[in-house]
């Protein structure tokens, strides 16, 4: 019949439509580098090389960087007193790293500290060597993290913490908006509430460091690699960089901090959780330090903590895409990774251990290590994947030393067994 030919007419015509137009995903590929390191309290210096930390040959798009024990553990650090003075260092050490000049810089620190340099790297860099070179007394070191990172960062950071959904969302009100969409959009120009109260806390043309103002309104278009993300508790500290060009693509960026020390609440053990988006992937980088020991039984404790940051960490809300929501806990995420100071030991004697290591018998250890076992169990990590270890344990050595502690202790209870620990 005529209706029933038309229907079929309809019918093929959406059968073409579906076949001609289907949903096509693009991918492309990142790398990310990711490194992390216990420093046990110590301070970097000027002179401090970090090729071996971040390999000159190495050109990822995206470096996650984390580090433990930035400052002692001490009561007064945990407590009471904030000290940025090593966080800035580190950050300066990680932009000079980054962002070197083709013909080499390495006497970098050494020119003298001027106000009319045209670069951000060599501005910082210069008032890094002006701080090293003038400390005096115990001062402690006042600025905030939010303005000493503002050098490193894009010129237009606060994007990085709103939504850069591709799709428009109706807005209903304003809390509810997606920022990401053009309807939605501040300006540009205006300063987050957070910008503004640093505006009011710093000098207008920039911060102080010892004396010594360094430009935190200069252009960052001059460097390669920008700061995405950064934050300190107590000792633990994480960084996140990208690449210039791909720091448009980056949104959502969020932080979460647990504490898992004193009272299983306060910050000198725990983590820090990176959320962010690159293009339409999430990812969430978790930099953690867990409780220590190696007693029978610890590992359980860092069972313990693992599990209860995979439940406290949350992200705040910022917006929904259409059909998907942001990820608000670190196992919403597309990509995962965590990093850091886990603790798990060896569950082997000295001696035993000691052996193996001599005969470079790395197979033998893993065996033992505990966060491998407690994975295979299923007490922990349980899904999670580890790439294969090709390297010796990591702790613990002699300071300034390839030896490990336990080869230079007068006393059994000064030694510590070997073990993989990041």
């Amino acid at each position: 019949s005529e209706v029933r030919s038309m229907r079929e007419v309809r019918s093929m015509r959406l059968s073409h439509f579906l076949a001609r137009s289907p949903s096509v995903i693009k991918t492309e590929s990142f790398r990310v580098f990711i490194s992390t390191w216990n420093v046990g309290g110590n301070t970097p210096t000027a002179e401090l090389n970090l090729d071996d930390f971040i390999p000159a040959d190495d050109h990822s798009d995206i470096y996650v960087l984390g580090f433990q024990e930035i400052v002692p553990l001490n009561a007064g650090n945990v407590l009471v007193i904030e000290d940025n003075e090593p966080a800035a260092r580190w950050l300066a050490l990680i932009n000079r790293t980054l962002n070197r000049t083709v013909d080499g810089d390495a006497d970098i620190f050494c020119h003298k500290p001027s106000l009319s340099l045209d670069s951000t790297s060599s501005r910082s860099s210069s008032n890094l060597d002006a701080s090293f070179s003038n400390r005096s007394g115990s001062a402690i070191f006042q600025s905030s993290l939010k303005s000493i990172r503002k050098p490193y960062m894009p010129t237009q950071r606060k994007l990085l913490k709103i939504c850069n959904c591709s799709v428009e969302m109706p807005r209903k009100s304003y809390k509810d908006a997606c920022f990401g969409c053009p309807q939605a959009h501040i300006n540009e120009t205006d300063s987050s509430e957070e910008d503004e109260v640093d505006d009011r806390s710093n000098n207008a043309s920039g911060y102080v460091v010892d004396g010594v103002i360094s430009s935190a309104s200069a252009s960052s278009d001059q460097l390669k690699y920008n700061l995405v993300s950064c934050k300190r508790m107590v000792g633990i500290f994480v960084t996140v960089w990208a690449k210039k060009e791909l720091v448009p693509h980056i949104g959502h960026v969020r932080t979460s901090c647990v504490g898992r020390g004193v009272m299983g609440y306060l910050g000198n053990k725990g983590c820090i959780s990176v959320s962010m988006t690159l293009h339409q992937t999430s990812f969430c980088f978790i930099c953690s330090h867990l409780a220590s020991g190696e007693k029978e039984g610890d590992e359980l404790r860092r069972n313990s903590d693992v599990l209860e940051i995979l439940r406290a960490t949350q992200f705040p809300r910022i917006c929904r895409r259409a059909g998907q929501r942001i990820p608000e806990k670190i196992i919403d995420h597309d990509r995962v990774i965590w990093l850091g100071d886990l603790n798990y030991r060896i569950s082997l004697s000295y001696e035993d251990t000691k052996k193996l290591l001599t005969e470079n018998n790395w197979d033998a250890l893993f065996q033992k290590d505990q966060l491998n076992t407690e994975r295979d169990s299923g007490r922990v990590f349980r899904d999670w994947s580890e790439e294969k270890i090709y390297f010796a344990p990591t702790y613990k050595y002699t300071f300034n030393s390839d030896s490990y502690s336990g080869e230079t202790a007068t006393s059994k209870k000064k030694r510590r067994t070997p073990a993989w620990m990041f």
